[in-house]
């Protein structure tokens, strides 16, 4: 499909704010959504598939840290940017305990918020390629981590004995093995549950930007610093601070990480004043460290004062007796997410899962049953639900007909490969756009949030290939 345009959300009651905020990101590009109060913003929020909320803080009806808690309810992955006047500085620092992303302070200009945005919504591209977090009520999860295996067994085990301590811990794992989660993990069952637990992707953030990040600046530090603002550590105080892709912090910054780690204190940028602060850190990365420390791009003193305690998460190649159990939850998960009442999955369907590469991991498995779901016709899931590559078909594109078999039509005129294949993808895109419309009864918001793309990108996506809104089979 076609590249989608991000969708934000702007939330404030000061018509004037909305429209330069608005006039600015149509301009870089993002399709903008307007609200003029919370109540108003969630209801967008509920409709439509929102890639980022800029909400101010205080606003009629539901306010903005009530915005903050019943959006990240709904989708707690979702980047949320807070607008604050100098006064209410301390509300919004308490936003980001609770999980927002970022704040910006009135007044502010047009670098500053290309920056903040761009950022957060690196940051929410690099967090879907992990694994979601799986519930914790479920058959065969402990630590809210789903399997059996001996793998699994050996994780346990040692989240038992150094969850609630204040070591140091790195993970390691391919990317899609669930580094996040044993993160999280770490920090609900220590005692500084209930306490910030602050998640900083290095390889979102620009090389000029992290020092600021971590530490934070005083007001006038750099231009666009018109105030005083803490950075992650300071915002961990008394919790746990997550640095996902550590091997992406440049060397030069590795030095100042490693005075933080050892001292427990640094310097915001531009100030004088030493902060001490008492933070549990873990680390993650998918990236051999030692190989970086042999080229000269980490240092090795950084690679031992993280890696106290090191924790490996196996492919989900190497545990495959867990595919079975995480193919059940996931069933369970999109059937309640999709409406559907798919009862089970065949044998050779859970054959066929099983012996599967997954290189994308559990996230790639994720995938495939969410589509396989809602594309699912009977009782159960069968082989010819899932995708060729799957199946052990070669994964060139493929056309879907209306009876679940694969079509691959060349072009008459006997084209080149890039023929062959814009054909065979247009007629895939409409057949997933036409079932997407079928199942959702011809619903464009509802079936847009399936397909994972922005009703707007949905309704032209339907304009090109000949599809009229309104129609439930999409003819």
């Amino acid at each position: 499909m076609l590249p989608e345009k991000k969708q934000v959300l702007i939330v404030d009651d000061e018509p004037n704010l909305r429209k330069i905020l608005a006039a600015q990101l149509s301009r870089d590009g993002y399709d903008v959504l307007l609200a003029e109060d919370g109540e108003q913003g969630l209801a967008l929020l509920r409709e439509n598939h929102i890639d980022l909320v800029v909400t101010d803080l205080r606003m009629p009806k539901v306010d903005g840290m009530t915005l903050l808690r019943e959006a990240l309810a709904h989708d707690p992955d979702l980047p949320i940017v807070m607008i604050t006047a100098h006064g209410t500085v301390d509300t919004a620092v308490e936003a980001l305990k609770l999980g927002a992303f970022d704040y910006l302070t009135k007044p502010f200009d047009k670098d500053e918020v290309r920056q903040i945005i761009g950022k957060a919504l690196r940051t929410r591209q690099l967090s879907d390629e992990e694994v979601s977090t799986p519930e914790t009520d479920v058959p065969g999860a402990r630590f809210g981590i789903i399997g059996k295996s001996s793998q699994l067994t050996e994780l346990f085990s040692v989240l038992e004995r150094v969850a609630d301590s204040p070591t140091t811990v790195l993970i390691t794992g391919e990317s899609g093995t669930g580094k996040e989660l044993v993160a999280r993990a770490l920090h609900d069952h220590s005692s500084r549950k209930g306490k910030p637990f602050i998640k900083v992707n290095c390889a979102a953030i620009p090389k000029e930007l992290i020092e600021s990040e971590l530490f934070g600046y005083e007001r006038g530090a750099f231009t666009g610093a018109v105030s005083s603002k803490p950075g992650r550590f300071e915002l961990a105080n008394g919790g746990t601070l997550f640095l996902d892709e550590i091997g992406e912090i440049p060397i030069e910054m590795q030095v100042k990480l490693l005075r933080a780690l050892q001292e427990s204190e640094f310097e915001r940028v531009g100030g004088i004043k030493t902060m001490r602060v008492d933070v549990r850190l873990v680390a993650a990365t998918n990236r051999d460290l030692k190989k970086l420390i042999a080229a000269g791009a980490f240092r090795e003193d950084l690679f031992y004062r993280l890696n106290v305690v090191s924790i490996r998460l196996p492919a989900l190649r190497e545990r495959r007796e867990d595919i079975a159990l995480l193919a059940d939850h996931f069933l369970s998960k999109f059937n309640a997410r999709l409406r559907k009442d798919v009862q089970g999955i065949d044998r050779d369907a859970l054959d066929a899962l099983g012996a599967h590469a997954w290189p994308g991991n559990i996230r790639e498995l994720e995938n495939v049953l969410e589509r396989a779901v809602l594309f699912c016709d009977a009782p159960n899931l069968r082989l010819d639900d899932l995708p060729g590559e799957v199946r052990g078909i070669g994964g060139a594109p493929v056309a879907i007909a209306a009876d679940g078999s694969v079509d691959v039509a060349l072009p008459a005129d006997g084209g080149g490969l890039k023929e062959h294949v814009k054909v065979a993808m247009t007629r895939l895109e409409r057949e997933l756009v036409s079932r997407a419309l079928q199942q959702t009864s011809g619903n464009v918001t509802h079936a847009a949030r399936l397909l994972k793309i922005s009703r707007k990108g949905l309704q032209l996506k339907m304009k090109e290939l000949g599809l009229r809104e309104g129609s439930e089979k999409g003819e």
